[in-house]
């Protein structure tokens, strides 16, 4: 669960001179807090922070207990210098909620208060509007990021808004205690898919795990039969298993996927990106021949993993899963141009959770640019809203690049593939000029639902560029 701060911004004058003022911001306060935690995070709560003794109080209470986000209640009219000290040693990304307790004042009611005094206590319960455009000149002018929530206490509107930047900070702190696994090399060429995993880490926080063929073979040649027998199972449960799959090679696939899943267990992994090819007839060439049906158990299962050892498309899955939007490893297959749609698919892994259908398991006699022949996953992404996410190294960043469309019916590869056919609002012709003009890798994660809202969240989060082509 992560921690979020929370606290209040007044100005300690005004209590003194209206009556009630103070209890009814703080209720208003409450509300809030209570609203958060509905989206199941731990809210540190700072309390009424109406002068810079506070503030300070507030700040080390925030840093003691590292929270992630900070949400800062615009209770009524406050000063610049009061919210500066915590902002400033917080250090996270910080919300401002201007949020007034109702859509619009009763302005008969009110101006049949006829007492002055009574009148301005109301309308600085009501005025949080006033200081939203003071804090933010004074969060440009010292460099410190932030994001404005604008609405009422109850506008569903608001706490949609609230819910994707909880949820984008839950996916920051999920990327940043992620352990990916390398296993193999990188498909020799592939010049768009190398990249540097120490930008990476300084980007997302992820650790690295480098691993060892030899390690999974070892732990492949321990597979016990009752290990293997249960796992065959799965693989009927989990896949609609072509009759053409010869038993041999659904007994290799299993053992090795036994493998891979205490591979994952013995470092931790939470996604993993692989390639090897090995000698002819070798026993690690036999391996990775056979991992395509258990990285997508691993992928269905919130552990994403992206072949030709595409480690930016991994930390993509991994986004997507976390949203859970799926993630399924894609690249771009071909272009229909009777049909204006775009067709998307991969080889190796898939993430069987988001499928129209069930899974098939299918056998290929070739692996096109690979070695050997094996089982491989047939299946399209569900129809219906789709997300596009590629994590792309540019020259000087590294930024995501998002697109909005639909998985469309229609005829598709069918070839042992994941395949599908995709709509763009922009049509195919421009949408694929501007996607690959930002520079991705020929790999993106495709995902069910349009979430380029949450995935622009997570980039203002943790400080990124997110470009969205449509």
């Amino acid at each position: 669960m992560i921690k979020v701060g929370l606290f209040g911004v007044g100005l300690d004058t005004y209590w003194a001179q209206f009556d009630g003022l103070l209890d009814n911001l703080k209720k208003y306060q409450g509300q809030i807090k209570n609203q958060i935690e509905q989206f199941g995070v731990e809210v540190i709560d700072g309390g009424m922070v109406d002068n810079p003794v506070k503030a300070r109080e507030a700040a080390d209470l925030f840093r003691t207990n590292d929270i992630e986000v900070l949400f800062l209640y615009i209770s009524t009219y406050a000063l610049s210098s009061t919210i500066l000290p915590v902002v400033q040693k917080a250090k996270v990304p910080v919300i401002m909620l201007n949020l007034q307790p109702v859509a619009a004042l009763d302005y008969t009611a009110f101006n049949n208060l006829k007492d002055r005094g009574k009148m301005t206590g109301v309308w600085l319960e009501h005025c949080q509007a006033c200081s939203v455009p003071e804090f933010a000149s004074v969060l440009n002018r010292t460099g410190i990021g932030y994001e404005i929530v604008t609405g009422y206490l109850q506008q569903a509107e608001v706490w949609t808004q609230i819910g994707e930047w909880l949820e984008a900070a839950r996916v920051a702190d999920a990327l940043r205690t992620n352990r990916m696994g390398i296993l193999g090399h990188y498909y020799g060429g592939m010049l768009d898919v190398y990249t540097d995993v120490t930008k990476q880490a300084a980007v997302f926080g992820t650790h690295f795990e480098i691993l060892e063929m030899c390690e999974l073979k070892k732990l492949r040649d321990e597979v016990t039969e009752h290990e293997l027998y249960v796992k065959m199972q799965g693989f009927y449960t989990a896949f609609d298993v072509s009759n053409e799959c010869e038993l041999q090679e659904i007994e290799r696939a299993a053992r090795t996927s036994v493998a891979l899943d205490k591979l994952v267990e013995l470092h931790n992994l939470g996604s993993m990106a692989y390639y090897y090819e090995g000698e002819s007839g070798n026993d690690y060439e036999n391996i990775v021949t056979s991992v395509i049906a258990g990285n997508t158990l691993l992928t269905g299962k919130n552990i994403p993993v992206a072949g030709e050892c595409e480690v930016k498309n991994a930390q993509a899955m991994k986004i997507m899963d976390e949203f859970g939007a799926g993630g399924s490893f894609s690249e771009f297959y071909l272009m229909d141009f009777n049909d204006d749609v775009v067709m998307l698919g991969h080889d190796g892994p898939a993430h069987f959770a988001i499928a129209e259908g069930r899974v098939k398991l299918v056998p290929l006699p070739i692996y096109h640019g690979k070695p050997g022949k094996g089982l491989s996953i047939q299946m399209t992404v569900k129809h219906g809203p789709v997300t596009l996410l590629s994590v792309v190294e540019g020259k000087d960043e590294v930024f995501l690049l998002v697109a909005e469309g639909e998985s469309v019916a229609g005829p598709v590869l069918e070839i042992g593939n994941t395949n599908s056919r995709y709509r763009f609002s922009k049509g195919a012709k421009r949408f694929m000029d501007e996607w690959s003009k930002q520079g991705p890798a020929h790999h993106c994660a495709i995902g069910v639902g349009h979430i380029a809202d949450n995935i622009n969240k997570l980039g203002k989060l943790i400080g990124i560029r997110v470009v969205i082509v449509c």
